[in-house]
């Protein structure tokens, strides 16, 4: 099992989390990121139990506040981070991570009435951070 700091799992929380959220607010609608936060969180459940203990424990995740461009700029730095955190401490959890990152931004795209260009344009930029 790999040793995270308290930081680190904040970080990769902040960005599983933070990653759904920007293609959620992609396409607002109350019902809409109702539907979509449980299929994002139906996808992390999906994922290696070391990775599952990770993204679970800690308490909340801390997404950035300001803007929506300082959100997303937040949200894309955790991404960073957190595929930099992954790659030198379990490369095995890297893929693992951008695997079900992915995973839970399609489904959170696909939740509510199909994917909206504005969510396509979100997902590829979360892809980029982490390297998909």
């Amino acid at each position: 099992m790999t040793d995270y700091t308290d930081q680190e799992r904040q970080t990769l929380r902040t960005a599983a989390f933070g990653a759904m959220y920007l293609v959620s607010s992609a396409d607002p609608g109350f019902f809409a990121s109702f539907k979509e936060s449980i299929a994002g969180a139906k996808a992390l459940a999906n994922t290696s139990t070391e990775l599952r203990d990770v993204l679970k424990t800690g308490g909340l995740p801390e997404l950035p506040k300001g803007s929506s461009g300082e959100m997303e700029s937040g949200v894309i730095s955790a991404l960073q981070q957190s595929a930099a955190i992954l790659q030198a401490k379990n490369p095995q959890e890297l893929t693992e991570f951008r695997n079900v990152i992915s995973a839970a931004c399609d489904q959170v795209a696909n939740a509510s009435g199909g994917v909206k260009d504005t969510e396509t344009a979100a997902i590829a930029k979360v892809k980029a951070a982490i390297g998909a």
